[in-house]
């Protein structure tokens, strides 16, 4: 079992952030103050800061011929919740800085990507593989 990791990052306000990643990405809410919230987030601790002043658009990197933000966080999903996710995010008309699509088909590595921001504009990316085991191959 892998150790869950911590994350803390900056916000515009706590209402819509709670509302993104509790009631959208469906994350159990933990903690919180007028001024920060915990979620669980996959198994994992985010602790989201309100602090509108430290945010910033992420410059990308072209990846397959698309725009990757370079900052950016998200969770490694089973095959079949990651079609769940996309299913749902596109139902709630999600504005995808790269929709939901199948990279390096039917070779190693096989995975399900797709990117989008919070409502503080931090860039997110959930993927899935195929084959799990494959996560780190080259």
């Amino acid at each position: 079992m892998n150790a869950p990791f911590h994350l803390a990052f900056p916000i515009k306000d706590i209402k819509t952030t709670r509302t993104f990643y509790g009631d959208v990405l469906g994350c159990e809410i933990g903690r919180s103050t007028e001024k920060w919230i915990d979620f669980n987030f996959f198994g994992n601790q985010l602790s989201a800061h309100v602090k509108p002043e430290e945010l910033a658009k992420a410059s990308t990197n072209a990846v397959d011929g698309k725009q990757v933000p370079v900052r950016h966080f998200g969770a490694v999903l089973e095959w079949e919740g990651w079609h769940k996710l996309a299913d749902k995010l596109k139902g709630v008309k999600t504005e995808f800085i790269i929709e939901p699509y199948i990279r390096f088909e039917g070779e190693v590595g096989e995975q399900a990507t797709m990117f989008f921001l919070d409502p503080s504009g931090n860039a997110l990316e959930f993927k899935s593989f195929r084959d799990p085991s494959q996560i780190f191959a080259k």
